[in-house]
C-alpha cells in the first residue's frame, strides 16, 4: 500500500504526518508499521507519527504515536506541527480547536507563522524536593532544576525513567538550568527512549516548575532547547496554572510516498 506522508519538525522534534480524514491507511493498533515508518534507518525516520482525523466536536482530531509504535499521551511540539499541517491543508484559517487524547486544544497561527498552542491547566504538582518536581502537562514529567545540563542526558534520564515508581508507566525526564532571562532544557522522552532535541510538554512542565515560587499573575518564560527557542505564557494563581500557551515554530520539511 502506498501512503502519502508529510514531514514536520518543531525545534528539532520531528514527526510524520498522515491525513486520514477521508481514507484510513494506518490502523491505530498497527504498532509494527508505525514503528517501521519512524525508524531512522529502515523507514522515514521521526520521533513520532501523527494522524490527522475527523472529529465530531472540533475542526480535527490528533492521534499521536511514539516512535516505538505505541499510541501515547499529548505531545506539545507535535500539537503545534499538526496545527501547521492542518492549516496547510486548508482545514482552518488562523485559529482552530482540535481534539487530542487529553481533551480539546485551542491554537492560532501567528503573524510570523509560529504556532501558539493552548495546553491543559495544571492543578497539581508534586514537589519531591526543593529543585525536583513531578507534574502532568498532557504527559507526565519529572523536572530537575540543576546547575548544568548533564553531559549524557540519555544515560541520566534512563536512570530515572526506569527506576521505581516510574518504570511501569514511564515518565519523561527534564534537566533544567534556570538563567536570569531564560531557561535551558534537555529532555529524555519515554516511548522514544532517548534524548530528543525538544519536547513541548516538557518545556511547558519546566516553565511551570520555574514559576512555582513566583508571585501570582501573568508570566512568560523564554526557553532554549537543543533544537531551538520556544516560549511559554501562563497565568498563576496560588498553586493553579492556567491559560498556558506553548509558542514556537512548526516547520514543513518534505512530503513523499512510502510503501508499507
Amino acid at each position: 500500500m502506498q501512503i502519502h506522508f508529510y514531514k514536520y519538525q518543531g525545534t528539532g522534534n520531528d514527526f510524520i504526518m498522515i491525513d486520514q480524514r477521508d481514507v484510513k491507511t494506518i490502523h491505530h493498533q498497527d504498532q509494527k508499521s508505525i514503528a517501521l515508518l519512524c525508524d531512522r534507518r529502515f523507514g522515514i525516520g521521526a520521533d513520532g507519527l501523527i494522524l490527522l482525523e475527523k472529529s465530531e466536536q472540533a475542526d480535527f482530531k490528533m492521534v499521536y504515536f511514539n516512535s516505538d509504535g505505541n499510541q501515547s499521551s499529548m505531545c506539545g511540539n507535535g500539537g503545534r506541527c499538526i496545527v501547521s499541517f492542518a492549516h496547510k491543508l486548508g482545514v482552518f484559517d488562523r485559529q482552530t480547536t482540535f481534539e487530542a487524547i487529553d481533551g480539546l486544544h485551542h491554537a492560532e497561527i501567528l503573524s510570523n507563522d509560529w504556532v501558539s498552542l493552548g495546553m491543559v491547566d495544571v492543578h497539581h504538582i508534586d514537589r519531591l524536593n526543593q529543585h525536583t518536581f513531578l507534574l502532568n502537562t498532557g504527559s507526565p514529567h519529572y523536572v530537575s532544576i540543576c546547575d548544568q545540563i548533564p553531559t549524557n542526558v540519555n544515560l541520566e534520564g534512563k536512570k530515572i525513567r526506569y527506576a521505581e515508581p516510574y518504570v511501569k508507566e514511564g515518565v519523561n525526564v527534564n534537566f533544567v538550568v534556570n538563567h536570569n532571562d531564560h531557561i535551558q532544557i534537555a529532555t529524555y522522552e519515554r516511548g522514544v527512549e532517548d534524548e530528543t532535541l525538544s519536547c513541548g510538554t516538557g518545556v511547558t512542565a519546566a516553565a511551570i516548575s520555574c514559576c512555582i515560587d513566583l508571585d501570582d499573575g501573568n508570566h512568560e518564560v523564554s526557553v532554549r532547547t537543543k533544537g531551538g527557542a520556544l516560549s511559554v505564557k501562563l497565568n498563576k494563581k496560588n498553586a493553579l496554572f492556567y491559560n498556558i500557551s506553548l509558542i514556537g515554530p512548526a516547520t514543513f520539511v518534505f512530503e513523499g510516498q512510502v510503501k508499507i
